[in-house]
């Protein structure tokens, strides 16, 4: 196991100046899982005032005694950051978050009975400086196992310190990184933690929407996703961060459907092939409107439109978790899109460019994936039948063919000077139809051609043209509209 040499380094200067220092938390539990641990942390007796005389680059802006200590490379760039934490005790938490005392301690024992679970709550003192530290070489490094770590690292448990309840009142979050860790890790969560996650579950509503989307997101990235969901589920939490989601459970579907909205939903995400994050959180998100849009017609439920619908429902909840623009756009418009029509002899070409001038050609792939998901989560035992395969060849078929307005073989520089008119609104309105046509026939995406329909357009003012602009889109996505409720049976 390798330990870089700027964290030995750290830990050096500070007992060569005489303190205590010890790698801590989750890197020792990484260490010890024989896992590269992604951040370093340093626990030490010395205080903060202390620690920067020793480490004179490090920079100490709060109130918790941690100093941030910067690793620099050759040329001066900061490379990655090494927290060392003063011991400390924490009293008092009214804001569900915060302690309202921070006490800085002598005894490590102190600092460690603090932390959230007995996994990360173990200490590593080096006895040697060494280029490699392995977990079973004793007379490299010491552990400091106060709660039973190791034990609970083999028994493959998530526990918590000391009384469960106590660590989720100091923390809520704690609770959902409970499960997170277990769906990184592998592990299952201890029945004495469990049961106080299932009690405390509610105080999860206290917590910000940037910490829980932090978790979340990592849940999602683990190969565990689905799993962290029945977690959160059954242990009462789900119902305060994605409440919508729960509104799934006992909701039956069509004659298509084998399983309820909510099993669906669930067992998409657990099919989803594609490994990043955003295709598996909308993959759980894809039908999060059918429960509002169920309607019963002659004996069988439709859900029309709860793709348009479910992507502004999807696009709420991730805004209220603080979701970036970029993924909450990404996500949105992968669940708006998610019932692409794709029968083999029906689909045209000049439809699956207007599906890539919706979705953007490096979104296809994951759209793809998002509809496997749905099919495989619906029981369909094939995964991508023929339809689908030929869509992608489709797909890949027009995928250099003009989908935007850049990929004119005109420009608006151009249509200044061609009509003798100032940049305006007029200019973007005639490129739109310009390329409403062109999308239908690639053939018509030739200079000569687009001139004079240009200068038959410019007579048109911008009201009419925006307007023309629109009857052409409306009139290809009623089209588009009327083959889906063909498959689907909707009437």
């Amino acid at each position: 196991m390798q330990i870089p040499e700027y964290v030995k380094n750290i830990v050096e200067k500070l007992e060569q100046a005489g303190f205590e220092a010890f790698i801590v938390g989750g890197s020792v539990r990484d260490l010890l899982m024989e896992r590269e641990p992604k951040d370093w942390d340093i626990t030490t007796n010395a205080r903060p005032e202390k620690i920067l005389e020793i480490l004179p680059d490090g920079k100490y802006e709060n109130v918790f005694g941690t100093v941030l200590v910067p690793i620099k490379s050759a040329d001066g760039e900061t490379e990655d950051v090494i927290e060392v934490t003063t011991y400390r005790s924490e009293q008092g938490y009214s804001d569900r978050r915060h302690p309202d005392k921070i006490t800085f301690e002598d005894s490590l024992e102190k600092d460690l009975s603090r932390r959230d679970f007995t996994v990360n709550a173990m200490a590593m003192k080096l006895k040697v400086k060494s280029e490699k530290l392995k977990a079973d070489e004793e007379k490299n490094f010491e552990i400091i196992d106060l709660f039973g770590g190791k034990k609970d690292l083999k028994k493959k448990i998530i526990r918590a310190v000391g009384e469960p309840e106590d660590r989720f009142k100091e923390d809520a979050l704690r609770m959902m990184r409970a499960v997170r860790l277990a769906c990184q890790l592998n592990f299952s969560i201890e029945g004495k933690t469990e049961r106080a996650i299932i009690k405390m579950a509610g105080g999860i509503k206290f917590i910000s929407g940037e910490r829980i989307r932090d978790e979340l997101i990592k849940i999602m990235e683990s190969d565990k996703a689905y799993e962290g969901v029945m977690m959160l589920y059954e242990f009462k939490l789900l119902q305060y961060i994605i409440p919508e989601l729960e509104r799934g459970v006992g909701v039956n579907q069509n004659k298509h459907h084998t399983y309820t909205v909510f099993k669906h939903s669930v067992l998409s995400l657990k099919y989803t092939p594609n490994k990043k994050w955003q295709v598996k959180l909308a993959s759980l998100l894809h039908d999060i409107a059918k429960p509002q849009t169920k309607r019963m017609i002659k004996g069988d439920a439709t859900f029309y439109n709860h793709d348009i619908v479910g992507a502004k429902v999807a696009a709420k909840i991730l805004e209220r978790l603080k979701f970036s623009n970029a993924d909450t756009e990404k996500i949105a418009s992968l669940i708006k899109n998610h019932m692409f029509y794709y029968n083999v002899g029906e689909v045209t070409e000049s439809s699956v460019r207007r599906l890539i001038r919706k979705v953007g050609e490096e979104n296809l792939a994951d759209l793809i994936d998002l509809r496997i998901a749905d099919r495989l989560g619906s029981g369909v035992p094939k995964a991508k039948p023929y339809k689908l395969r030929h869509l992608e060849y489709m797909m890949e078929k027009v995928r250099y063919d003009a989908v935007s307005v850049k990929m004119l073989k005109i420009n608006g520089d151009d249509l200044m000077k061609l009509l003798k008119i100032e940049p305006g609104p007029k200019i973007g309105a005639i490129l739109d139809v310009l390329l409403s046509e062109v999308i239908e026939d690639q053939s018509l995406n030739e200079k000569a051609y687009l001139e004079k329909r240009s200068s038959e357009f410019d007579k048109m003012d911008l009201k009419e043209l925006r307007e023309k602009a629109k009857e052409k889109i409306e009139d290809k996505k009623m089209e588009d509209d009327e083959e889906i409720k063909k498959e689907f049976y909707v009437k």
